[in-house]
């Protein structure tokens, strides 16, 4: 597996594990969704810059995000994971973990 479909692979995974779409990681990128959607097609590429970005953006090491997907969602934090029978959008602290603030 090349480097570049390692980190799309892993952009695919962390917006799984999440819940988020495109149009999600567009806006913390400040690019449209179609720009998103030709990097994960393989048809435009992800540059360094949009790796710091896509990484800080999930709180994982850049690093993690280039290793594949594997690696990057056992970096993701437990709290931006998505609960099961959740849809969409990032994950939220469980109200008994919001009571414990």
């Amino acid at each position: 597996m090349t480097l570049e479909e390692r980190v799309r692979a892993a952009v695919a995974a962390l917006m799984h594990a999440t819940g988020e779409s495109q149009t999600d990681i567009a806006a913390a990128l400040g690019v449209s969704q179609a720009q998103v959607s030709r990097r994960q097609s393989g048809s435009a590429a992800w540059s360094l810059a949009d790796c710091d970005a896509v990484a800080e953006h999930f709180g994982i090491d850049v690093l993690d995000l280039m290793a594949g997907p594997t690696r990057a969602f056992e970096a993701l934090p437990e709290e931006r994971r998505r609960r099961p029978g959740r849809r969409g959008g990032t994950a939220r602290a469980l109200p008994e973990q919001e009571a414990s603030r």
